[in-house]
């Protein structure tokens, strides 16, 4: 990228910067989204956040209470299908 296809911005005295339209456009990110700021030897590193953190399946089994016995792989389904075709009718 040469000198003059270099896209700039001011520091307000707030100390806040406004990231220009082409950048956020192409990233896809839009207002609130929420970004990591690093330092690093060439500069300032923005990244977008996720949402959530990282977190594996064994960190969050068993987090949603079930009262009665467990269902079966087919009612399961069943109750998926059944979910698929309300949602699918609105």
């Amino acid at each position: 990228m040469g000198v003059h296809d270099r896209l700039t911005t001011v520091i307000s005295t707030k100390g806040q910067v406004i990231l220009p339209k082409a950048i956020r456009d192409q990233r896809q990110w839009g207002a609130g989204t929420r970004l990591t700021v690093e330092n690093t030897p060439d500069g300032v590193l923005l990244k977008s956040t996720p949402m959530f953190a990282a977190t594996s399946v064994d960190a969050l089994f068993g987090s949603m209470p079930h009262e009665g016995p467990a269902l079966s792989i087919d009612d399961m389904n069943a109750a998926i299908a059944t979910e698929a075709e309300r949602r699918a009718r609105d």
